[in-house]
């Protein structure tokens, strides 16, 4: 049989104390199981875009093409065990462990090896139950691609993998709430959003990301206008907003949002400028170009939404508000 190689995203789960569960009431552990997957496991898998590589007695194996599919999948799984768990006595409870490594894997036929999986075993090996674990790989992969709140635990010495292995532990749960609005800079303040791609081809993120980033640095140099940073903003990739929430949450007054989508080689980006305050669209536009040159059209159209936005937040803010322009 030939072997191949590819990247992949690879999820290891499986059933703390699945022995003693086992061990105490083994026809209704197995069918406890076979409800877990039926109606969460394998939809969640199936919606996220996974592959199920292999099956153990209390353990499964997936691949995934998105690394950042591989996480959500993991966390809304184990956000909705709780509810899986809600008429089952607390000692008959199942309660997963889930690793996550992003790595070069061999492929022969259907199954996978290397140590790209070995990894995830392990790392699944030390989370805890109801846990997710990735590796360090994973998590610069997708720390500001999703609105989890990501725990350093360091380097771990883990069985038959010469290196110490880098280990994050995933925070349930979307970033911390703020118990009260932060008060806003004395001058005037913009978070710009993570664009939406629109075009369904994932390749876009990254062309969608990058130019929020050149946005980001563009408006940055605008040195009368407080920006916030890119790590801050982008907790709220992937989510539907309220842009006064936002507001609130990063205390700003201006917000910036817009989306890509590509038709060909072609790109259309859209952007508007809102005040959080109160929701009123303030600017709006956009922006035409090619794909044959990436960089060139990012720099163009930051420089461009830049250019309108300083006159237009000039406009916008009160006269004894401190902003370049001349008062007379």
């Amino acid at each position: 049989m030939s072997q191949s190689r590819r990247l992949a995203a690879i999820l290891a789960a499986d059933v703390a104390g699945y022995s003693r569960l086992m061990g105490a009431d083994e026809e209704g552990t197995l069918e406890r199981l076979k409800a877990l997957r039926r109606d969460l496991l394998d939809p969640q898998i199936a919606e996220h875009h996974g592959r199920i590589v292999n099956t153990t007695g209390d353990g499964m194996l997936v691949e995934f093409a998105s690394v950042v599919d591989a996480v959500r999948c993991a966390v809304a799984v184990q956000q909705a065990m709780p509810e899986q768990n809600a008429n089952v006595a607390a000692d008959n409870r199942i309660e997963l462990r889930i690793g996550i490594n992003l790595g070069d894997v061999i492929v022969e036929g259907d199954d996978l090896y290397g140590d790209g999986v070995n990894i995830a075993a392990r790392i699944e090996a030390l989370a805890d139950a109801g846990g997710v674990f990735v590796s360090n790989t994973v998590h610069d992969h997708v720390r500001d691609r999703l609105p989890f709140v990501f725990e350093d635990l360091g380097e771990q010495q883990v069985k038959n993998i010469a290196r110490p292995v880098h280990v994050w532990r995933v925070r349930l749960g979307t970033k911390p709430a703020t118990s009260a609005p932060l008060p806003r800079p004395d001058k005037p303040s913009i978070a710009v959003l993570p664009f939406a791609n629109m075009s369904g081809d994932p390749e876009q993120e990254y062309f969608a990301d990058g130019m929020v980033e050149e946005i980001i640095t563009a408006l940055s140099r605008i040195k009368w206008l407080f920006v916030i940073a890119r790590n801050s903003s982008f907790t709220y990739k992937g989510q539907a907003v309220d842009v006064k929430q936002v507001g609130r949450e990063l205390g700003v007054r201006y917000v910036l949002e817009g989306s890509v989508r590509q038709a060909g080689g072609r790109v259309r980006i859209t952007a508007q400028l809102i005040d959080a305050t109160t929701g009123a669209h303030l600017w709006a536009d956009r922006f035409d170009g090619s794909l044959e040159d990436v960089f060139e059209l990012q720099d163009k159209v930051a420089s461009s939404v830049a250019g309108v936005i300083e006159p237009a937040l000039q406009a916008a803010e009160p006269p004894d508000r401190p902003t370049g322009r001349q008062l007379t």
